[in-house]
């Protein structure tokens, strides 16, 4: 989602705990280049906040009474209305359960909500501007644990990628930047890129995180 030059952030909050709440509505506000959109105790009522509000981003808690946070965001990425909203996951858990399911189903990352006030705020610009919050290793150890017990679903374009491009998507799915691939291939960062984007597009990932994801359901996944 495109935001005017000079416009904040805006950011909604769906937590059913209000001390996590009332912390990061303080975090925001409290942050130039920011806006808090709203605050919302579960899933409804969150899913209500996003339709009314359409913030650039949600923080969301996985686990919540009445709609928890995996119905949430498959009803914001059933909503062609919201397809620039991006939807960050909070947890407590480094490996919770619903993890993976919450990439897969269009999460942009995920925090651990006892992260550093600094890196939920450096999340919250990365997935703003269209990034995703792959690069932690606790989200490459979250990846390493479900991706290993799902069973492999090819993606029905992956047909359509070049060769290039599915060892690039390989690379992708271990979490690492486009610079340590480059790095690692001993080509340009742009390079990288642009396979990236061209596979992004080929394959109608919203953004780099459902790539990750593509790609270990398809086998691309280097060891």
């Amino acid at each position: 989602m495109s935001r005017p030059p000079g416009e904040p952030i805006r950011v909604a909050l769906v937590d059913d705990q209000p001390l996590v709440r009332m912390g990061l509505a303080t975090l925001v506000a409290a942050e130039p280049g920011l806006a808090l959109a709203g605050e919302a105790g579960d899933g409804r009522e969150g899913l209500a906040l996003v339709r009314r509000t359409t913030p650039d981003v949600v923080l969301c808690d996985i686990r919540m009474p009445v709609l928890d946070g995996l119905g949430m965001l498959a009803a914001v990425a059933a909503d062609p209305a919201l397809a620039g909203v991006r939807v960050v996951m909070l947890t407590t858990f480094e490996l919770d359960e619903y993890v993976f399911e919450a990439l897969r189903g269009g999460a942009s990352g995920f925090l651990l909500k006892d992260a550093e006030p600094t890196a939920i705020l450096d999340a919250v610009r990365v997935v703003a501007e269209g990034g995703s919050l792959l690069a932690p290793s606790v989200t490459r150890t979250v990846i390493d644990h479900f991706g290993a017990t799902r069973p492999e679903r090819p993606h029905p374009r992956l047909g359509d990628l070049t060769e290039r491009e599915r060892e690039i998507l390989g690379w992708v799915a271990t979490g690492m930047s486009n610079a340590e691939i480059a790095a690692a291939l001993v080509v340009s960062p742009e390079t990288v890129r642009t396979h990236v984007s061209r596979a992004m597009v080929k394959l109608q990932a919203r953004d780099r995180a459902q790539l990750v994801v593509f790609a270990i359901e398809s086998g691309l996944r280097r060891a």
